[in-house]
């Protein structure tokens, strides 16, 4: 590891890395590999100190700043940044009378999870259950039981960050009202949260998993979907997936290899309530496989089946007010199972109910109008790796004419700072970028997912 004289450097007690130093490219790897990060410097934060530091020398030699945890939100090569990796400050406390959680900016979800699951409580984790809390969370955080509670961003009760001028401050509605409003779905464009509380659910179980259908059967089952799914109560959230499965051995055998329809359900109420409400879908042709059933919270992961090894990926989203029978054809005709495309996941996800409704302390996460998110990825691999970007753009544009006006920041894919800036409506936007700029008026924190400076 290489010595520093500086006195911001020489104070950080983690890991200082250069390009040169053994540690680096670890350090500086995420969960897409397909991004090469290539900060001039990495630094190992072991405590909100050290991230202070290592903001305050960027902030003195001209640097930009990036985060990150796991990974999973890096969509850019960072190139003459100071990197500050969190993934150290991995801690986890749960209050249980409380129900509150107090959580570090490196901890994961499944952390929470486990944590919370003994005492009846559950988080509003993502999908999978390896993403970073931090990082999703600032960003909106849209899980499973999103229908139910809302956003994870809305359940913020306070959180510490770090702003540009290397100060940590404990923010919550009533000291910083501005800071605190702008952080729930800003992302990382304020400041490096180092810790996060927010409340649990007394949720311990729910019915749910995955219903896999073959190949044939993609028109008639996202054709019922688009019209049964709206119908559903706020006690159940949705998705479908047409998805072209690996031929992975630890895949079960009726999916390895072959191109399927996954239809994703979570519900809270019930099992003989979400078997009722399932029942429909189940009609509608044979399932290759019925994963659905009463299942603890501990086992989540279950309804996505989201990969959990680092992946090289590209990614596109958007979101749409509505989803006629036009928008599923024209998504057909993108990404169905004739239509010879490279990509391997193209995903409808039900939106609306509590996502759609302003918390009681109000925040800047984008995208609550909307009716339905679509989300596609292609794994960058095999012959047609070329094709890969083009194809989930391809996606965006079939599905245009129907796209809402706020979209999702978290499922937003590479995107430049007025690409960024759209997923807001304006009044909202206007609010977040004066704040952000009275925070940080060099734009330090302008990666990742970057604000217009």
């Amino acid at each position: 590891m290489t010595t520093f004289v500086d006195a911001d450097l020489a104070s950080i007690a983690g890991p200082v890395l250069t390009p040169a130093d053994p540690g680096y490219a670890a350090e500086v790897s995420g969960f897409n590999v397909a991004i090469r990060a290539s900060p001039v410097l990495a630094v190992g934060a072991t405590s909100t100190d050290d991230v202070a530091a290592a903001v305050r020398f960027a902030a003195r030699t001209g640097h930009r700043v990036a985060v990150q945890a796991t990974g999973h939100g890096l969509n850019d090569a960072l190139d003459g940044a100071v990197l500050v990796s969190t993934r150290r400050l991995a801690g986890v406390v749960v209050d249980p009378a409380a129900r509150t959680a107090r959580v570090q900016a490196g901890a994961v979800w499944r952390q929470v999870i486990d944590a919370a699951a003994p005492h009846g409580l559950a988080p509003l984790n993502g999908s999978a259950s390896g993403v970073g809390v931090v990082g999703f969370t600032t960003g909106g955080g849209l899980g499973p039981m999103s229908r139910r509670f809302g956003f994870a961003a809305d359940h913020v009760r306070r959180f510490t960050i770090v702003t540009a001028d290397g100060v940590a401050r404990t923010v919550d509605e009533r000291t910083d009202p501005d800071l605190f409003w702008a952080v729930r779905g800003g992302k990382a464009n304020l400041g490096i949260v180092t810790e996060i509380e927010f409340g649990l659910l007394p949720v311990a179980r729910f019915h749910g998993g995955g219903v896999f259908f073959a190949a044939d059967a993609a028109a008639a089952v996202l054709h019922t979907w688009r019209t049964w799914a709206p119908t559903l109560p706020d006690d159940a959230s949705t998705s479908i997936a047409l998805l072209q499965m690996p031929p992975d051995p630890a895949l079960p055998a009726p999916l390895r290899g072959r191109y399927v329809v996954h239809l994703r359900f979570c519900h809270l109420g019930t099992s003989d309530e979400g078997d009722r409400l399932l029942a429909p879908m189940r009609a509608v042709a044979p399932a290759v496989m019925d994963a659905v059933a009463e299942m603890p919270y501990a086992a989540i992961d279950a309804v996505h089946m989201d990969p959990t090894t680092p992946l090289p990926v590209r990614d596109r989203g958007i979101t749409l007010d509505a989803l006629p029978a036009e928008a599923v054809d024209a998504l057909l005709a993108q990404a169905g199972p004739d239509a010879g495309s490279p990509l391997t996941m193209v995903e409808i996800r039900l939106m609306g109910g509590a996502i759609s409704r302003e918390p009681l302390s109000p925040n800047a996460v984008s995208g609550r109008e909307a009716a339905f998110s679509v989300y596609a990825l292609g794994v960058l691999a095999g012959p047609a790796v070329a094709t890969i970007p083009a194809a989930a753009d391809g996606i965006a544009t079939a599905l245009s004419p129907w796209a809402a006006r706020e979209g999702l920041l978290n499922f937003l894919g590479p995107a430049d700072a007025e690409h960024v800036a759209r997923q807001w409506g304006s009044h909202t936007r206007d609010r977040l970028l004066r704040i952000a700029r009275r925070h940080d008026p060099a734009s330090l924190f302008a990666t990742n997912v970057p604000l217009p400076s």
